[in-house]
């Protein structure tokens, strides 16, 4: 499996921000090579770390986020390795990094100058305030850029005495690297048509904002302010609570009402089957929701009976989950094609039936201690664009030596 991204050559500058989009471009299949400085990228020694002990070769955060990616070490401070530096960039596709503007500058990369010396180099940075934002090497962290991007505001719970909850798993990195992959392949395409690379700028800040759901949109309309609520969107007005504890005490999450005929239909199957209809009189609802064919969310604000319908599949997806174990509720609520969820933890994720089938969890074999690593697999499917980690995340400057002799024909 070579990926469709096979053949294009992509130099990374190791940072925080680089590094998801540059495992994306290599786990499709490009020729992805990471510059690390003298000793090994920062990141080797972010944590958690394989046995529990702190080495640049057992982050987990870098043994994940750099996968497929051959590393080569360049002292980009010093003359000879800026030299080195401008070689490989000559003759490469997609330059990525996230460099404070007083690096780029000792590389003498300019936005405004740069595309004189490499015409067809489609140069991504990603960057907490983007090049052309104000102020641009301001300290910034997951924390900070979460928080001012506006995502931090959405999250948490009813309770409003409590303070925001900031998600987890490092989503400032993953907003801005989906945004840096999708931009940087749309530069190649219209490279292929006019021949010419361009600057991606992209903005950390800026991807998290627009992220952020109803919050900017409803501001900028109306000037509503959205409140946080547990486990569902904020909004300006409240909705009622969609997490129910199950059965087994595990929670699951109901999603959105039904609204078409056979989700009523269905409901008034499974209430049967589960031997609830003595319990739940309002079952009549359910039947005359079938019988009119659904509700519409339109009606909801006009018809008191489509409402009382409405409330009725709720109060009867409440008592479902109540009754059955949440895993139960679960595929019961998929066997009929109606939106639900249950809170999983990282390790009944992996193990659940539906990602074992897709074949999400991917194993990968550490050459230099034999160690199996479980990886998530590609955040897509698709039946033509093949996907694979081609090797495991290098060792700090494994490839430094053959990587100077040969160029970029990959070993």
């Amino acid at each position: 499996m070579t990926g469709p991204l096979h053949g294009l050559r992509v130099l990374e500058i190791a940072g925080e921000f680089s590094a998801y989009p540059g495992k994306v471009l290599a786990d499709l299949g490009a020729n992805v090579v990471v510059v690390e400085p003298p000793g090994g990228s920062a990141t080797r020694g972010w944590g958690p770390f394989a046995g529990d002990l702190p080495a640049p070769e057992a982050s987990l955060h870098w043994r994940h986020y750099n996968t497929s990616k051959r590393s080569v070490l360049l002292d980009l401070g010093d003359g000879t390795g800026r030299e080195r530096f401008r070689v490989l960039l000559a003759d490469c596709d997609v330059l990525l990094e996230g460099l404070p503007a007083r690096d780029t500058g000792l590389l003498t990369l300019d936005p405004a100058t740069f595309s004189d010396e490499y015409p067809s180099l489609v140069w991504v940075s990603v960057t907490p305030f983007g090049r052309r934002g104000s102020p641009p090497d301001v300290p910034a962290t997951d924390l900070t850029l979460m928080a001012g991007g506006g995502p931090v505001h959405n999250c948490g719970y009813d309770d409003h005495t409590l303070p925001p909850v900031r998600g987890g798993g490092g989503q400032s990195a993953h907003v801005a690297g989906s945004f840096a992959v999708t931009a940087a392949l749309t530069a190649l395409l219209h490279r292929a048509v006019s021949g010419r690379g361009q600057h991606v700028d992209v903005s950390v800040d800026a991807a998290l904002n627009v992220s952020s759901e109803l919050a900017t949109t409803q501001y900028l309309t109306d000037g509503g302010i959205v409140e946080r609520q547990t486990g569902r969107h904020a909004m300006v007005g409240g909705s009622a609570p969609t997490q129910v504890q199950a059965a087994d005490g595990h929670h699951v999450v109901l999603g959105f009402p039904p609204r078409a005929a056979e989700d009523y239909a269905s409901i008034v199957e499974w209430v049967d089957l589960v031997g609830l209809r003595d319990e739940f009189p309002d079952v009549v609802l359910l039947e005359l929701g079938a019988e009119r064919g659904g509700v519409a969310v339109i009606e909801l604000a006009t018809d008191p009976l489509a409402q009382e319908i409405w409330n009725a599949s709720r109060d009867a997806m409440v008592l479902l989950a109540q009754r059955l174990p949440a895993y139960d509720f679960f595929l019961g609520c998929q066997r009929r094609g109606i939106v639900a969820g249950f809170v999983a933890s990282p390790e009944e994720a992996v193990a659940d039936p539906h990602l074992v089938a897709r074949g999400f969890a991917t194993e990968v074999t550490d050459p230099y201690t034999g160690r199996v690593e479980t990886h998530p697999g590609a955040p897509y499917r698709f039946n033509h664009t093949a996907w694979c980690i081609s090797r495991p995340a290098p060792r700090i400057g494994e490839h430094t030596e053959s990587f100077l002799k040969t160029g970029w024909n990959e070993d």
